[in-house]
């Protein structure tokens, strides 16, 4: 394939028809009574990729009973029925995976090589969880009182809302239908706002393989579609990825009914490389995964903490390798490694986290200055000189946007990557195992890898500590988030 001329993104709006832009409920494509919509805008450019409908409290009515009315039946399936289903359902995902990545790097402005790379990962997922969940473990039956026989059942929770951000619409959408589908749940999911497109197509693509009233879609703003899942008597448990506001606005609204709150609330990972590294391997896996997704990634590795000794030779690659990154429209060819940001007031949050450093007395490194051109786009950029009680430091800039400080010894180091609210995730950087091994157990984040960065499995579990939120994504640990577990004691005298 030619990856200098353009790739012609925007026709891919024609792979969701115009009659399946709207609410997905019953498995029928609905629009509001009230007739409100969302313009749907492409960040690479700001123009309009298309409208849909904005949801209410009654859309999400109709869907959360739809759901409770197909909960029965996709629960007795058996889980080799279950997963017989949700096989065809990661064969259509690959059948359809260039469809789905155009339609999500024209929805989010986000590199077509970086699309579809996710794709496979989300057939995978499905794939995973739907074999894990026929091999659910319980503790062994057995007398644990005498004259009695103890089992312990694993069942499913009813309705699940799964709401998805907009940094990885597709992908971790379906990291919440995967395991809730898998345990035996019917799911109501809330996409973003933002980027709708590639949730509506996947609805598309199943409405002959799940039953209706199985997965079902509501589109709008959390504020009123977020809102009134939490509080549905009738959903037993909401699964949300997003910011930390958005978590705490869930977990507010779900109090009244008690529900479960599965929360993935973002990160602000450190990367502690210390003297003995690979100055070098370092800069090169910054380069990709401090900048991957125009850092609008969770994990991503926006901190960089270095020994004094090493800070001026990695600062000085740093800079050389980020400055090399082609900034762009996704459309102008797969050379563009950063696309834009999702939106105008994103990109507007993200500038104003630098010009504060910079007021503050950082340094601006590289970067630091958006383009003024059409689009929401912002340079990768590397700043220096930061204290540790700043802003940029204490908080999720979630942008193109790494800083950097230096550390004295290894307790030095731990302080600083720990004095953080966030606990997702963090890397640290060392050729001698005996301190890999101190180090990451004193690290307080979810996920620590050594001389990696953002290598992700699916057996493997996500999530955090602090307010990165509770409960794990994907590994069959994510089965124990949405299912229950019912304890059976039967009098065997």
């Amino acid at each position: 394939m030619d990856t200098t001329t353009g790739l012609g993104l925007v026709d891919s709006l024609q792979l969701l028809h115009a009659d399946r832009r709207g609410h997905v409920i019953g498995a029928e494509v609905v629009t509001n009574d009230s007739g409100g919509t969302r313009e749907i805008i492409n960040p690479a450019t700001g123009a309009v990729i298309c409208s849909v409908p904005e949801g209410s409290r009654q859309e999400v009515g109709r869907a959360v009973a739809a759901a409770k009315a197909a909960a029965p039946s996709w629960a007795a399936l058996t889980p080799l029925e279950r997963f017989v289903a949700l096989a065809k359902v990661a064969d259509a995902i690959d059948a359809n995976a260039e469809s789905l990545a155009r339609l999500e790097s024209l929805n989010t402005g986000k590199p077509v090589g970086v699309s579809r790379g996710e794709i496979p990962m989300a057939a995978d997922t499905i794939r995973f969880m739907a074999g894990a969940a026929r091999t659910a473990q319980t503790p062994a039956a057995g007398e644990y009182v005498d004259g009695h026989l103890s089992l312990v059942v694993r069942e499913p929770l009813g309705v699940v809302a799964a709401i998805a951000p907009w940094n990885y619409p597709f992908l971790m959408a379906v990291w919440k239908l995967a395991p809730a589908l898998a345990a035996g749940n019917t799911v109501v999911l809330k996409p973003s706002e933002l980027t709708p497109l590639t949730a509506l197509k996947l609805a598309e693509m199943v409405e002959d393989t799940l039953p209706p009233g199985v997965l079902n879609i509501v589109l709008g703003a959390g504020s009123t579609v977020g809102e009134a899942l939490a509080d549905d008597p009738d959903v037993a448990l909401i699964a949300l990825t997003g910011s930390v506001a958005s978590g705490q606005a869930v977990t507010r609204a779900s109090s009244s009914s008690l529900k479960r709150v599965h929360l993935e609330l973002g990160g602000n990972a450190p990367a502690v490389v210390f003297e003995d590294a690979d100055i070098d391997e370092v800069a090169n896996t910054l380069r990709t995964m401090s900048f991957w997704n125009s850092g609008q990634e969770c994990g991503a590795a926006c901190r960089v903490l270095v020994h004094e000794d090493v800070q001026e030779a990695l600062v000085e690659r740093l800079i050389q390798l980020a400055g090399s990154l082609r900034v762009g429209d996704p459309d102008e060819g797969e050379q563009i490694e950063i696309g834009p940001l999702i939106s105008e007031a994103h990109r507007d949050r993200v500038a104003g986290f630098v010009q504060r450093a910079v007021d503050s007395g950082a340094t601006v490194a590289l970067g630091g200055a958006a383009p003024v051109d059409r689009g929401f786009y912002y340079p990768a950029t590397v700043i220096t000189g930061v204290a540790q009680d700043s802003e940029i430091v204490q908080q999720e800039v979630f942008g193109p946007v790494v800083t950097v400080q230096t550390f004295r010894d290894e307790d030095d180091a731990v302080r600083l990557a720990n004095d953080v609210p966030h606990g997702l995730s963090a890397s640290v950087w060392t050729r001698d195992l005996a301190r890999s091994i101190r180090v990451s157990r004193a690290l307080q984040f979810g996920t620590v890898w050594v001389n990696s960065h953002l290598a992700l499995a699916v057996e493997m579990p996500w999530g955090g500590f602090g307010i990165s939120g509770h409960g794990r994504d994907v590994s069959t640990y994510s089965l124990d988030e949405y299912s229950r577990t019912k304890h059976v004691m039967m009098a065997s005298t």
